[in-house]
């Protein structure tokens, strides 16, 4: 998949395009993404996702911006995992949030994409205000040449799937509820770095996730889960919070492979996947009320990965 931070040195190839912030890459996201690389495999062009890099509420309203589910890098792999051929990411700001519908139709998805087809959700706005919705741009798809086609919002039990959904779930802990809305297991990544070694201390080694991490941390508690490094799987529990009982730290997500003390993570880039909630965070006592917990918690981790 190739990758554009701007409207300059596309190639000249007709699209078959869908935009959106594309904030998740949840079910709904994906069936848009989905529509797209179909159609384009129908028609011979390309299969274009365009999205921005930044929430449009960090412009509209910036008082309310709600942290990433994920983050760029994994918003690209996803979409490349989709079977996209390019990928998009135009830059956010007053001017493009103040450009008339009509206009940002014409220069965006006309003269820079050369879009033959335009895949878009019901409740698709754009334009200055947001004032463009889909019988606008179905006029202006008649006008300028190219088709518009409307995918139905994807529901899970009833409920429509949102980012805004996912990010309750993923607050309340319910990781496998987010997991099925996401249409993957819900994860975080980033560089292991060295921390208080507290852990390590008392017999139970964490790898400290950087905070600069990639992907949402939801509720502070214990999860079962996989840390993943490269080709490798380790079981794992992971621990997200503040570290109260020892020495508050800012918020960070910890892992303890289960059953490794010789694993060296430090500098590694790795994935953490959430499968399953254990419990809340709590402050203990001392170590011993501590060190029973964690041996509680390893034997709920391996029963919820089945090991």
């Amino acid at each position: 998949m190739k990758q554009y931070h701007s409207l300059e040195h596309l190639p000249n190839a007709t699209r078959a395009v869908t935009i959106g912030k594309f904030d998740g890459i949840h079910l709904g996201h994906q069936a848009l993404i989905s529509r797209a690389v179909t159609i384009a495999s129908a028609t011979h062009s390309h299969s274009c996702v365009l999205t921005f890099d930044r929430p449009t509420s960090a412009v509209l309203q910036p008082e309310s911006v709600k942290p990433k589910l994920i983050g760029t890098g994994q918003k690209a792999e996803l979409i490349e995992a989709l079977g996209a051929d390019e990928l998009v990411e135009i830059h956010f700001d007053e001017a493009l949030a103040g450009e008339p519908a009509d206009e940002f139709v014409e220069r965006v998805l006309v003269n820079a994409l050369q879009a033959s087809c335009v895949v878009v959700g019901p409740d698709f706005k754009f334009g200055r205000g947001g004032a463009g919705n889909v019988e606008l741009l179905e006029l202006l798809g008649a006008k300028f040449g190219f088709d518009v086609q409307v995918v139905d919002p994807v529901s899970v039990g009833g409920q429509l799937v949102s980012s805004s959904r996912i990010r309750e779930l993923l607050d309340a802990g319910d990781v496998v509820e987010a997991g099925r809305f996401l249409g993957r297991v819900h994860t975080t990544r980033g560089e292991i770095e060295h921390g208080l070694k507290i852990g390590r201390k008392i017999g139970f080694p964490t790898a400290n996730m950087a905070r600069d991490c990639e992907g949402y941390l939801p509720l502070d508690a214990v999860y079962a889960g996989w840390l993943v490094d490269g080709d490798e799987r380790f079981p794992a529990a992971l621990s997200v919070g503040i570290n109260e009982t020892f020495q508050a730290v800012p918020r960070l997500v910890e892992a303890h492979v289960l059953d490794r003390n010789d694993l060296d993570l430090y500098g590694h880039i790795v994935t953490l996947e959430y499968v399953a909630f254990i419990r809340a965070t709590a402050k203990f006592d001392g170590v011993e009320d501590l060190v029973e917990q964690i041996n509680r918690d390893l034997e709920d981790v391996r029963s919820a990965l089945a090991l």
